[in-house]
């Protein structure tokens, strides 16, 4: 179908290795150029869905780049298996390489945010031929020091174990009160109100072992596996979120080939803060990356 000149939305669902992944692709309107036909893949953040990349997809596409939004695994549409380690994160990643190879390609610009965005990294560390350029945002390359990850680990299990008690209605309730958040509070109400309807929408099962296997706890440090990923990268925080706009900054200092750029006004979820903004900086980015090809 259609969508305002914007592109073409293409829904479906692609198996990988026994589980079903729900894929929201957009074509551009006219025939891509050069680089442009390189996708770019979006994962979102832990509660997030494809439909989080509604805005940033039909901007891609009106800038004649396809993209590929997927709900991953314990997320949305997509399934939610029920063995733990299926949600590990070195096998969410394969999984999504594998997923790129049956939608016909070899490689992508992959960007993602918070979990996406760990996933991402993680991705291109162990899969680097797969990834054109890489955009993260909100993302780090993980927790260094042993003792810090096994503690963070004990409290996103916590974490995962209150949500299964209590439920996603619960979840939510507490999840939107953390002060990470507290900069969407001037978004406006209807957005707000999207937004927690999309949290809503998911399992809490698939949560719980989403955060058991994707979290920053369980996610392995790869600060060291940084310096031989070359590719073209861009890393992205909103100006309001001091701690992940540090963790920006190092990793741009690290990765050969990168840039940071801070999303003014914006706290942790740069995309839905200041989309505008946030898609400007993906597409100067991404016609920097085609010059370079």
């Amino acid at each position: 179908m259609s969508d305002r000149g914007r592109g073409s939305v293409d829904t479906r669902r692609v198996a990988v290795d026994g589980v079903s992944y729900h894929v929201e692709r957009r074509e551009p309107s006219g025939p891509p150029p050069g680089a442009g036909r390189v996708p770019v893949v979006l994962l979102h953040g832990f509660t997030g869905s494809a439909s989080t990349w509604e805005g940033l997809a039909a901007a891609l596409a009106g800038a004649g780049r396809a993209a590929i939004a997927v709900d991953l695994i314990g997320h949305g549409l997509s399934d939610a298996p029920r063995a733990p380690s299926r949600y590990a994160i070195e096998r969410v990643a394969d999984d999504l390489v594998a997923l790129l190879s049956q939608l016909g390609h070899p490689r992508a610009r992959w960007l993602g945010y918070s979990m996406g965005g760990r996933v991402a990294l993680v991705l291109a560390a162990r899969h680097p031929r797969s990834v054109d350029a890489l955009l993260l945002e909100g993302a780090t390359a993980g927790l260094s020091d042993p003792g810090e990850r096994s503690e963070r680990a004990r409290a996103d299990d916590a974490l995962a174990a209150r949500i299964e008690r209590g439920g996603v209605p619960a979840f939510v309730e507490e999840w939107e009160g953390l002060p990470l958040w507290d900069s969407q509070r001037s978004l406006p109400p209807e957005v707000r109100e999207r937004l927690r309807q999309q949290r809503l929408q998911n399992d809490a099962g698939g949560l719980a072992r989403a955060l058991r296997g994707m979290s920053v706890g369980r996610q392995p440090s790869l600060w060291e596996e940084l310096g031989p990923l070359s590719m073209p990268a861009l890393l992205l925080a909103g100006s309001l979120d001091g701690k992940f706009t540090t963790i920006a900054r190092e990793m741009a200092r690290a990765l050969p080939n990168a840039t940071m750029e801070p999303i003014g006004g914006a706290g942790h979820a740069a995309h839905l803060e200041r989309p505008g903004a946030f898609a400007e900086a993906v597409l100067r980015f991404l016609d920097g990356a085609d010059a370079a090809d």
